[in-house]
């Protein structure tokens, strides 16, 4: 592994640690040469989740990409990078377990829905980039939507 600072590939492993609920290795490692920290995922090579774009590419899954959506939705919220981790871990196994081709669409909403549950801040935010929210209103309808519950009918007699 290659030191990110120094780019030395002389280093050791300081910690290991089962992570995505087994589905990685978390490992910290230590630089011999420069002595920086840094972490490093080992994760089983699986066959690439396509994605189709609107344009109708065909593209690799990327949860980078989820990763930077969900970092900007949920900036200044109280949400750890463990959870962001976390979500686009969900995001990816549902994608999968679907077992077609998604679209860029399906992956957006996959995302919306643990947003949802995670932070309903986060949530307006995603959403109303995704979206394409264009002012007040749409806000909205989108908070009316989040808010909106049905609750038990009583009956009176």
């Amino acid at each position: 592994m290659r030191c990110p600072w120094c780019l030395a590939d002389d280093d050791r492993v300081v910690d290991s640690r089962v992570a995505e609920d087994g589905a990685a290795i978390k490992r910290r490692r230590e630089c011999a040469c420069c002595g920086h920290r840094y972490t490093t995922f080992e994760r089983i090579d699986e066959v690439p989740l396509m994605v189709v774009k609107r344009s109708g590419v065909r593209q690799p899954f990327d949860r980078g990409k989820v990763i930077d959506g969900l970092r900007s939705a949920t900036k200044n919220r109280p949400v750890t990078e463990e959870q962001l981790e976390a979500v686009a871990q969900q995001v990816e196994d549902a994608l999968r377990e679907d077992g077609s081709v998604p679209t860029s669409e399906r992956v957006g909403l996959a995302v919306l829905e643990r947003l949802r549950s995670l932070d309903e801040v986060a949530y307006l935010r995603f959403a109303s980039v995704y979206k394409g929210f264009e002012g007040a209103d749409d806000f909205r309808r989108e908070v009316g939507l989040l808010t909106k519950t049905t609750a038990p009918k009583r009956h009176e007699g």
